[in-house]
């Protein structure tokens, strides 16, 4: 156990050290060089016992001053009780904490309420701790939301702006939601853009707000023309596919007499007739030659129905690491199949608005 320090107790007299510093001068003054040892034998030694003394008294008085220095070292700064200031305005806990001499180091923290901002929402040490006057209080205070108000979203995507929503609260809890499912409606913009919304925009945000938006289904009664793909490598027909804006469901069968490997070799509807926007197509297509060192399939995705075609994407990582997009369509949702022709072990990756959906790992039978 640290046992408290304890000054040693001295007694003494200032009359008597002045005596004694009095007659040690008287002394001093009564020796005159040069001394011859006649002298030096006739001093009596009262003399000598009042010098011994006052340099005795001397030393004690400086033993005392510097045992009185050592002790107030020893004591340090003043200590100060650390004030609660959670809560509060920055400006006022400033005033706060340097009424007790302690000073502040502060750090900034996104918060979900608006109302926050600006406040303290953590200190250390913790209120009603005893600290050296002068110590550092380190406080966390709020910068409020990432953002205050509703942005614009009128003609951007629905599906982009939900990427962007969860991207920006993907750290806490999200100040604006879409409320689902939105309200669709015909109209000539592309299909997925927002019309309008409620809040408005630059609506202040004090507290969680729930999107309520019109959103386009595309022109009502919209028609396409089917592209013609009997014929062509799976490549060539994702890129007229792709243009197209047609969904696709495809088996996969090895080729027949007068038939060539890799390639499309029946559609249904046929070439050239016009159908609904986003009209499922039936194909048939034969596996590719075992010379390609390919494997080849059907990669099969039951979605769930969507109120307007989407955008997927299906993705090949191959064994070495490297990716790539083969395909990109629409989808309303649904059974969706696509074909593939694919190196071993490669892993395709099906995604609809960025997000995965699906995924498969090739591997030869």
């Amino acid at each position: 156990m640290k046992m408290p320090f304890k000054f040693p107790k001295i007694t003494f007299s200032w009359s008597g050290i002045r005596a004694a510093a009095s007659r040690t001068w008287t002394a001093v003054r009564e020796f005159r060089l040069p001394l011859d040892l006649k002298d030096i034998e006739s001093l009596d030694r009262r003399y000598y016992r009042l010098a011994i003394g006052g340099l005795v008294a001397l030393i004690v008085f400086m033993f005392f001053v510097g045992l009185v220095a050592f002790g107030v070292a020893l004591r340090g700064s003043e200590q100060t009780l650390v004030p609660d200031v959670r809560g509060i305005e920055l400006a006022q806990a400033l005033v706060t904490l340097q009424e007790k001499e302690l000073y502040p180091r502060i750090a900034l923290r996104i918060t979900d309420n608006a109302a926050d901002r600006g406040t303290i929402l953590e200190q250390r040490p913790s209120p009603g701790s005893i600290v050296k006057a002068g110590r550092r209080i380190n406080l966390v205070v709020s910068r409020g939301p990432i953002i205050d108000r509703v942005g614009n979203y009128v003609g951007q995507d629905l599906g982009e702006l939900r990427a962007q929503l969860q991207t920006l609260y993907a750290s806490g809890r999200p100040l604006i939601t879409i409320r689902d499912p939105p309200i669709y409606v015909f109209d000539k913009a592309a299909p997925g853009v927002i019309l309008d919304q409620k809040p408005l925009p630059d609506s202040e945000i004090t507290g969680p707000i729930e999107l309520e938006l019109v959103v386009s289904r595309g022109p009502e009664a919209a028609k396409t023309q089917v592209p013609a793909l009997v014929g062509l490598d799976f490549a060539s027909a994702y890129a007229i596919l792709e243009k197209a804006g047609l969904p696709i469901v495809a088996t996969v069968r090895n080729a027949q007499k007068g038939e060539r490997a890799g390639t499309i070799v029946s559609q249904s509807p046929a070439a050239g007739i016009e159908v609904p926007a986003a009209s499922t197509l039936n194909l048939v297509a034969t596996a590719p030659s075992t010379d390609q060192n390919l494997v080849a399939g059907v990669f099969r995705q039951d979605l769930p129905a969507y109120p307007y075609p989407l955008k997927f994407s299906l993705e090949a990582v191959k064994p070495t690491g490297e990716r790539g997009v083969i395909f990109r369509d629409v989808t309303p949702g649904g059974k969706i199949a696509v074909p593939y022709a694919v190196q071993d072990g490669t892993v395709l990756i099906m995604s609809v608005l960025n997000h995965e959906v699906g995924r498969l790992e090739v591997r030869k039978r």
